[in-house]
């Protein structure tokens, strides 16, 4: 039990780092106007793929899953994915320490709400269903990502703000999907994979899900984009671990997972505009750097990529003259 949270905190920081790096790089691999609904753009991956950052982040989502699937190994779902939503946090707590982004009070206690969550959800957590999901189950998730390709196809053509709060949803089921499937995988072995549908629908899930968040952040409001990855990626599938696969609490301690679950999830959303963390130091007026307070990003997890030339919301600072070095440099991604 202790070996699956400790990985469920290692994929939370995984995530967190790959957020940020592939932020930075849908912000310049992006050449769309904010918000056009012109629908999914199928350069933008290809472009991606030339930065050694996207690069980077992808490695490290790789591991944030394996990370991932210990954790599924000994914790139910509800556990694990607001664990997952926790990278948030942080991307936030580095946007801080690294970029010289200023946090709100708000947005520390968020911080320790997430925390706190999580630390409830670890203490009150019993060990996974025993439950065996079976060949129609995951037959079924491979539908519902067909449903969610199409959805997100849809979605993409229509303009702000219904644009955006749909893709995001659309990729946060995505994710969903993807840690469902992933904890009802009969095993790891290379033949047992190749004869598993959970594992067709790991990899369509985890594809549809990027490409649906990265065009939400490309030109929407990346608090609203994250927000919804979120909320859509750990209540439904808390729900069918529970209802369909046996997850349960140690006993007398629902109270406490309920609340820690809560508290994680709501956290979290306070936390969206860090689902891309693009928080460089703007010049003063004196011509020295100094730290600007990010406008609640236009809105994780994981993985969350961002938008490129998406305009800031309205309570945003001015765009920063240069990007980060380094998301989720901070589910994502679950």
């Amino acid at each position: 039990m202790v070996t699956s949270l400790v990985a469920g905190v290692v994929a939370a920081l995984l995530y967190g780092i790959a957020t940020v790096m592939q932020a930075v790089a849908v912000r310049e691999a992006s050449t769309r106007e904010v918000g056009d609904g012109s629908g999914v753009d199928p350069g933008l991956l290809v472009r991606m793929l030339s930065q050694w950052r996207f690069v980077a982040s992808i490695c490290l989502d790789a591991l944030g899953f394996v990370a991932q699937l210990v954790a599924l190994q000994r914790l139910p779902l509800f556990a694990v994915q607001a664990m997952v939503a926790a990278n948030l946090a942080v991307t936030a707590v580095l946007a801080s320490v690294l970029i010289g982004v200023v946090l709100s009070w708000r947005e520390w206690l968020a911080v320790i709400g997430v925390v706190a969550g999580v630390g409830l959800l670890g203490s009150s957590a019993g060990a996974e269903g025993a439950t065996q999901a079976g060949a129609m189950f995951k037959l079924a998730l491979i539908v519902a990502v067909a449903g969610l390709a199409l959805l997100g196809l849809v979605a993409a053509r229509l303009r702000d703000p219904a644009r955006t709060l749909l893709l995001g949803t659309v990729a946060g089921l995505g994710y969903g999907v993807l840690g469902i499937a992933a904890r009802v995988l009969n095993g790891f072995a290379p033949l047992t994979l190749l004869r598993d549908p959970a594992a067709y629908a790991v990899v369509a899930a985890g594809i549809v899900s990027f490409v649906f968040y990265a065009t939400a952040l490309e030109g929407g409001s990346v608090t609203v984009a994250t927000a919804a990855i979120v909320l859509a990626e750990t209540l439904p599938p808390a729900v069918i671990g529970v209802i369909f696969l046996g997850d349960k609490t140690r006993p007398g301690l629902q109270p406490a997972a309920a609340v820690g679950f809560l508290l994680a999830v709501a956290s979290a959303v306070m936390l969206a505009r860090f689902g891309e963390a693009d928080r460089a130091v703007a010049p003063s007026a004196q011509g020295t750097p100094s730290a600007q307070p990010s406008a609640p990003m236009p809105a994780s997890p994981m993985p969350p990529a961002p938008r490129a030339t998406a305009e800031r919301d309205t309570d945003d600072v001015p765009a920063p003259c240069s990007p980060p070095d380094g998301k989720s440099a901070l589910r994502g991604a679950e």
